[in-house]
């Protein structure tokens, strides 16, 4: 199967996802994670009619993405993956959406560049659901707190929650636990599921899902 194909299978499992979960049509955003593949291997899924794309390192998001944006000028490109201070310029610049603020020294930066750049980018907080020391993101008991501070402190607007569960473990009760988070805060937005498990997420409230392997193939 081409990229193409690959895309249109996978829209149709979320469709299909949709129906089972008794959501709306269309009410689930595809990201296309695109790390490792350059704009050539890109190219012809955003012509297929994928808009939403999604990168985990500011330095190869540049080194592909501007041109991309300026020859295609309704796509939005996310940062997935974690987010060191001395990146977090480039960041605000190049990506509409940053999911992975995890700690408030990467807020409070995100917020001054935001500040100096004059630029709105959407933000979303990673949580640890496994807990796992080698992962990024916030606590599960600290995100709540962590949210209020984001929003109160630093007048940042969170749009919602992200979370990769563990690889080993059922995903369920890791989307479980990021939904009743997200309503704890207040939050309408969940940024869960990945290819293998991403019709999972749509069982339990995810609103974007975050697919790359399925749509460009191994990396």
């Amino acid at each position: 199967m081409t990229s193409e194909e690959r895309l249109q299978d996978v829209l149709a499992r979320i469709a299909d996802a949709e129906r089972k979960a008794k959501r709306q049509p269309q009410s689930v955003t595809l990201v296309a994670v695109s790390k490792t593949f350059d704009a050539e291997a890109i190219r012809p899924v955003i012509v297929a009619g994928q808009r939403v794309f999604g990168e985990n390192r500011v330095q190869e998001a540049q080194r592909k993405w501007p041109a991309l944006k300026e020859e295609f000028k309704d796509l939005e490109l996310r940062l997935i993956g974690p987010l060191q201070s001395n990146k977090a310029t480039d960041a605000v610049a190049l990506f509409d959406v940053i999911e992975s603020v995890d700690r408030k020294k990467i807020a409070r930066v995100l917020a001054d560049e935001m500040q100096r750049q004059d630029r709105q980018t959407r933000l979303y907080v990673q949580v640890n659901t496994g807990l796992e020391p080698q992962k990024a993101g916030i606590a599960p008991a600290e995100t709540v707190a962590f949210v209020d501070f984001c929003r109160g402190e630093l007048e940042l607007s969170i749009e919602g929650l992200m979370c990769i569960p563990p690889a080993d473990e059922n995903p369920g009760p890791h989307f479980a636990l990021l939904a009743k988070l997200a309503d704890q805060c207040g939050l309408q937005k969940l940024s869960m599921g990945m290819s293998g498990d991403f019709e999972t997420a749509i069982e339990f409230g995810a609103t974007s899902v975050r697919v790359g392997s399925a749509i460009f193939g191994n990396r």
